[in-house]
């Protein structure tokens, strides 16, 4: 689905509509996170329906590495030849050498993704192992888009920033579903961290919102970010 021009976003009610996105510069796509599925099929159907192939990927880059967001990494990586771009404290659990950092056992609002919260802690559903090509960091450019560092749900996660479209991607920092949240707190490693990472990305000037969790906000982005502030001190 078509966002914006140049911006394209895929789902799946797997992974807790979890999202991927396709950005098109002019200079070859970039793709952020894959999706749950490791056959990474809607990430193809999306290609074909904007009349790409899949070597028409020139960076794939990661939010983070939990399950939902990089089923099809493994697929897409070697498909494409493009290489992986990610933080570096989530390439090892990336490439499958690390146990996952456990999360909250107890419900949090969402309570609809405590399951997926029980998942992560016990090693199901794992994804096929992935190399990352290039450790990015805080101002990093990769393709169109400006890195972001974002940490708090996971040490290593990462935003990006594409300036010249006001699109603001902000992984699992925000989510929009079922609401408009600003993280998940069952998910959340660190809560320090997490919440002057959001008040961060509520500093940009974005028109558009993409999360890692729930549809898009294809106008007046970051007016919503900034009205749900407070929430982070409940």
């Amino acid at each position: 689905m078509e966002i914006a021009p140049g911006i394209y976003s895929m789902t799946q009610r797997k992974g807790a509509y979890v999202h991927a996105f396709l950005l098109d510069d002019g200079d070859g796509l970039t793709l952020v996170d894959t999706l749950y599925d490791t056959d990474a099929h809607r990430v193809l159907a999306e290609l074909d329906q904007i009349g790409k192939s899949v070597s028409d990927i020139k960076h794939i880059v990661m939010t983070h590495c939990h399950r939902s967001h990089l089923g099809g990494l493994a697929l897409l990586k070697e498909r494409s030849g493009a290489p992986v771009y990610a933080h570096q404290w989530e390439a090892d659990l990336i490439a499958g050498e690390r146990k996952q950092q456990p999360v909250a056992w107890r419900p949090y609002a969402p309570v609809r993704v405590w399951p997926l919260q029980i998942a992560l802690n016990l090693g199901v559903a794992r994804h096929p192992p992935a190399t990352v090509d290039h450790f990015v960091q805080e101002g990093d450019q990769v393709g169109p888009l400006r890195v972001v560092a974002c940490p708090g749900h996971s040490p290593g996660h990462l935003s990006f920033w594409w300036e010249q479209r006001r699109l603001l991607i902000a992984g699992d920092a925000i989510c929009t579903w079922p609401s408009l949240m600003l993280g998940w707190r069952g998910f959340t490693l660190n809560p320090t961290q997490h919440r002057a990472s959001v008040r961060r990305l509520a500093e940009f000037d974005s028109q558009i919102l993409c999360v890692g969790h729930g549809e898009p906000l294809a106008s007046d982005a970051a007016q919503a970010i900034r009205a749900a502030l407070p929430s982070l001190d409940r």
